[in-house]
Order: structure tokens, then sequence, then C-alpha cells
């Protein structure tokens, strides 16, 4: 997903990256890989957050980043993109809108600039916060925490490695001075996502390939057992086609409910 997002020509804003990442968690919250193949998937979920987060990109701009796919495997993925995009939206019960952390650290770069000017230059900062943000968008910190916790632990742990206090910060500016139970909860909150960052490993070549290929098996079996079956059940007679409604034939009330 980061890799073909990260390669896709016209360049695509994070907001979108961090959409589609976050589409593709929730999916797979309440389906399984073995049922449903994660690149299409993938792609579906790329081509949804591009239209809901107005990232303007033709369906034909959309798969020709496909390079490695002929034109006419493209129109194949297209039509299958737009096959599961129904299927997509549903399973995200229609909650389409992604609060991502990047508006917030954006905000928060700005009230540093603006209100803390013990720090000389925020936006040496923003490199190392960065970094953070994209490690935590392959872990399920944004399924476990706010947007604006994520971004403000990517400042913080950013001022941290660069030998910077913001404790004075959080007092002051944020007025946590008083409010010592929402700081210790913040703080907390803060180390929990550390954790979950440190103990995320990118997998292997290797395994990314078995599994791979393993998953291919698994779906060219289950699918060749269905259409067994289905041609089964049709020859015996166990599965009536539903009748096309005739020109003469009109929709009534009772066939909407």
């Amino acid at each position: 997903m980061v890799d073909f997002c990260n390669a896709f020509k016209p360049v695509m804003p994070k907001s979108v990256v961090g959409t589609a990442i976050m589409y593709f968690r929730r999916f797979y919250l309440n389906n399984s890989i073995m049922e449903y193949h994660p690149r299409i998937i993938m792609l579906t979920c790329a081509y949804l957050s591009c239209k809901v987060d107005e990232f303007n990109v033709s369906s034909t701009q959309f798969v020709g980043n496909l390079l490695q796919e002929t034109p006419a495997g493209q129109e194949r993925v297209l039509e299958q993109i737009l096959e599961f995009e129904l299927l997509l939206i549903q399973q995200l019960n229609f909650h389409l809108v992604v609060h991502n952390p990047y508006r917030p650290m954006e905000g928060l770069l700005i009230d540093l600039k603006t209100r803390y000017p013990t720090l000389e230059n925020p936006e040496s900062l923003r490199k190392s916060a960065d970094d953070f943000l994209t490690q935590a968008a392959m872990t399920d910190a944004g399924l476990l925490f706010a947007p604006s916790q994520i971004a403000l632990t990517a400042i913080l742990n950013s001022a941290s490695r660069a030998g910077l206090s913001m404790e004075s910060y959080l007092n002051e500016c944020l007025g946590l001075k008083d409010d010592k139970e929402t700081l210790s909860k913040m703080y907390d909150s803060m180390r929990r996502m550390k954790t979950l960052l440190k103990k995320y490993e990118l997998p292997k070549p290797e395994e990314v390939n078995a599994s791979k290929k393993k998953l291919e098996r698994i779906h060219a079996e289950f699918s060749s057992s269905s259409n067994k079956r289905k041609r089964g059940c049709e020859g015996d007679g166990h599965v009536a086609k539903e009748p096309r409604l005739t020109e003469d034939e009109e929709w009534t009330d009772e066939d909407l409910i």
C-alpha cells in the first residue's frame, strides 16, 4: 500500500495515503484475506481515498500507475476496483471521513511558532515527526489513539531526539500545569504508543514472498471449489436463477422494501 502510494504519479498527498491505509485496516477488522484478496482491496482503498479527500485523478490515471500491467490488464483491474468499491463503502459503514494526524501536526507547529518563542526553530522538528507519523501508519496506532495524540507524540518525540525539553510548552501553552490527571493520562498514552511502534518490525522479503504464494494458492483453490459447487447446484436444480423483469413489468413500492 505505502509503496504504491509513494510511487504514485502525480504525487499523492499524505492525507490521502493515511486515509487509504485506515480504510484498509478497518476493512480487515471484519473480513478475511482468505475471502478478499489484499491487492484488489488495497487498490480500491487507494482509489476511494483519492475521491473522498478530493485528490483529483481520473480512473485512467489511477490504473495507469500499475506499470507492471498491460493496458488490457489495467482495464481489468479498473473493473475490479469499481466492482469492490461499493462493498468497501458498505464494510466501512459509510463512515468515509478519516481524521489523520497530519493536520494536527501542522497546527502544533504553527502554535509552537506563535506561542512558544523558547523554541527557536520549530521546523527543525518536522522531519523526525514526519518519520514518526509514517511509522505510526504502519501500526494499529490510528485505531487506538486520537489523531491529535499521535501528532503531539510525534512532535514531543522529535524534540526529545533533538535533546529539547517541551515540558514548559505542555504546562503553560497547553494549560496542563494544574491538571495533573490529564497530563498523567497523556504521558501514559504516549508511552503506550511508543512501545507499539518499537515492537513493530517490517516483515522480511522472503516471508512476504512465502505468504504471497500461500495466499495465491488458497485463493485459487477457493475459487475452483466455489465454481464447482455453483455448477453442481445449478445442474441439480437447487439454484434458481432470478427472472429478469420484462419490458412490460414495472417496479412497485413493495420491490423497494
